[in-house]
């Protein structure tokens, strides 16, 4: 039981922070494939916000700018093999 509990208080402990904050990034461009590709995970699918950090204004305009790019073919809407 030692083990779990040792798992969970090293997930705990880690601060999460917004990258957006953090590089000072403004606007998030939805032209940018490669930069959102990493908020998306294998099946295509955007990550939540409790796995990424990122703050919940900026949550809204990452999902805005994946749904542009998904639009324009630049981000396929199914991904089966993107990374």
């Amino acid at each position: 039981m030692s083990l779990q509990n040792e798992s969970v208080s090293k997930t705990e402990n880690r601060k999460k922070y917004d990258r957006f904050k953090k590089a000072g990034i403004k606007y998030i461009d939805y032209k940018d494939g490669n930069f959102l590709l990493k908020l998306l995970n294998e099946q295509g699918k955007i990550l939540p916000r409790r796995l990424t950090g990122t703050t919940l204004k900026n949550q809204r305009k990452v999902a805005q700018a994946v749904k542009r790019a998904r639009h324009l073919a630049i981000l396929p809407y199914v991904g089966d093999s993107l990374k």
